[in-house]
């Protein structure tokens, strides 16, 4: 059976070869045969997660100072508080096309994506974006555009030491005590997935921090699914909810015979 889009096109352009129509049944035996292959890269995703958790740090003994909304800032002090932060370099200043109205088209689409930072948070993960523009203009295109992620002001060589002084890329950072370590840097292709809160907390040295996880010994794990919420209802330090603990738990235990209590 051909479909419309196989008999030709009214605007000019060259007819799409769809594939066929088939029955539910054939269409749902064609879904399982791809669902392997999917499942499969959901488990090789997982592995490269594991042995990202693995890669070397890199300490940070230089000082870095950004502008924030506040005044200035260091690098420890973008943490906020938290042992993981993850900072994006936003093209957003003179020069770049779109100033000073808007931030690089790329940039912008990136920041269009992100996710609600308060699963992050729950995490003990901080999101930064990062440019050179000054505050006052990133205030504005944040009201503009409808963004609420922490935003600072590159001041000094940070770009250009992370390799995001010419392109974006998303640099990760870990700190214990004072020292700063750098855990992780992706860019290009790599770097335009980034934007939900799976996407992030994958590229951290922790992880999901969930008991399914392939993580070292000693680091952080909580059982699966238990820690979500409501992204206006984290309490920091608060147990889970014991109502959604029960009915996760019935959700797990339903599905159990297909993905035995994982994330896939």
């Amino acid at each position: 059976m051909t479909t419309s889009a196989e008999n030709g096109r009214n605007d000019g352009q060259p007819a799409m070869h769809t594939p066929p129509v088939v029955s539910p049944q054939d269409w749902e035996a064609a879904r399982q045969q791809l669902l392997v292959k999917e499942k499969a890269h959901t488990r090789a995703r997982d592995a490269l997660a594991a042995e990202r958790r693995r890669m070397p740090w890199m300490a940070v003994d230089k000082t870095y100072a950004f502008d924030g909304p506040g005044g200035k800032v260091s690098l420890l002090d973008l943490f906020q508080g938290r042992r993981q932060l993850i900072v994006y370099r936003a093209f957003f200043e003179p020069g770049v096309f779109g100033w000073p109205d808007h931030a690089c088209r790329g940039c912008s689409m990136v920041a269009d994506q992100v996710a609600h930072v308060s699963h992050l948070n729950a995490r003990d993960t901080t999101l930064v974006f990062a440019s050179r523009a000054p505050q006052a203009d990133i205030a504005r295109l944040k009201k503009r555009m409808g963004w609420t992620m922490p935003w600072v002001t590159i001041t000094d060589s940070f770009d250009a030491d992370f390799g995001v002084d010419e392109w974006h890329g998303t640099n990760v950072f870990y700190h214990d005590g004072d020292r700063v370590f750098r855990t992780y840097f992706i860019k290009s292709r790599g770097d335009e997935q980034m934007g939900g809160t799976w996407n992030y907390l994958d590229i951290t040295p922790l992880g999901r921090q969930e008991v399914w996880e392939d993580s070292p010994q000693g680091y952080p794990r909580t059982p699966t699914y238990k820690w979500w919420n409501w992204h206006d209802s984290y309490v920091e330090g608060a147990a889970p909810d014991k109502r959604w603990v029960e009915v996760s738990t019935a959700g797990e235990k339903a599905f159990r015979g297909e993905s035995k209590g994982t994330t896939t």
